[in-house]
Formats: C-alpha cells, structure tokens, sequence
C-alpha cells in the first residue's frame, strides 16, 4: 500500500490529497487533519484567496495555463509552510515540479474512486470549470485516463470510493501509523 518507508522524517511532513475532482480529497482531508491534530489546507482555497477570485473566474478570464502556473507557485509556499493536511486541486498533481515538491517534502496521497462516483459527487456542484461541457462524463473520463499515471506515482494509494468518507479516513491512517504519524484523541 506504501512506497515510503518508515523514518522518523516522515511522520514530520504534510499529507498531501490527490486525486480527480469529487474523489473527496477537502473532506476527508478535513477530518484527516481533525485526526492527527494538524491545520487543513485546501489549496484550491489559497489560489482563490492569492488571486482574490474563484477559480472558475481565473479559467474563464486568464485559461487553464495561467490558473495552472498560479497553483503550482501557491503549492510551493503551502510545502513550505507549517505541517498540515493538504488537499490539491484535480490537475495539480500532473505538473511534473509540483509533484517533484510534494515527494519531496510530503507524504502523498491518491484517493482513488471509480467514474460513477465521481460523476454522482460532482453532479452536486456545478462549479467545476473543466465539466461545463455538454458531457461531463466524458470529460472526467478522459482525465482519469490522462492522470492515473501522475496519481500512481503517490506514496499511498487508497480506495475512497467504498462507504462513507469516515471509511477513507481510517484507510489512511492505517497507512500513515507505520510511516510514525500519531492519531489525536479526538473524535472525528
């Protein structure tokens, strides 16, 4: 399930959540933190808040480049920054510097779900600037088949398609006990 071995280094770096949009990376990202008593970021957020505009405004006014560019520099600091949990935008981790940086200087990782899920999840929201097409189903189809091969180079694989986003959380934290990450007391 892991590709890191166990160092004392390693429980000292952030989690970082990557995945398709809607496989559920700010939620359980949340409860993830909530769980090893850690801040979460989500660093679609940051983008918004360094650009002062959402990101459906940053495509539509500047193109998916520019957003891109933007989101790999805002990566970069969040890395730098404090420990914390940090869920990445769907097309982050396909730029080949910012998963240099993440391996680097975080502990991945991929949640994984199948197309009908992440159809359902993302059915629910309609500000997903890379869906607004006549079939979003064959959109996300084809990023799936473009990405697999970047999120299959994160250091922890986890299936959160299966159950509620609780389920996902305790995969990774079985994940992340060997690599020395300690869970906090409190209830998630």
């Amino acid at each position: 399930m892991s590709k890191e071995s166990a160092s004392p280094a390693a429980a000292s770096r952030s989690v970082v959540l990557v995945g398709l949009m809607g496989a559920g990376k700010t939620t359980v990202g949340r409860r993830l933190a909530t769980a090893l008593n850690l801040p979460f970021v989500d660093a679609d957020e940051e983008i918004e808040k360094a650009a002062d505009r959402p990101v459906a405004d940053i495509f539509s006014d500047f193109g998916e480049a520019a957003f891109r560019d933007g989101e790999r520099r805002v990566i970069a600091r969040l890395l730098e920054g404090e420990q914390s949990v940090i869920a990445l935008g769907g097309g982050a981790f396909v730029n080949d510097e910012t998963r240099k940086l993440v391996r680097e200087k975080a502990v991945s990782i991929w949640l994984k779900a199948d197309l009908d899920t992440l159809m359902e999840r993302v059915s629910r929201r309609d500000t997903r600037p890379l869906l607004q097409t006549d079939n979003p189903r064959a959109v996300m189809a084809e990023l799936m088949a473009k990405r697999e091969a970047a999120y299959a180079e994160a250091d922890i694989q986890i299936d959160g398609d299966q159950g509620p986003h609780s389920t996902a959380v305790a995969r990774i934290l079985e994940a992340l006990g060997p690599l020395g990450y300690s869970v906090s007391d409190a209830d998630d």
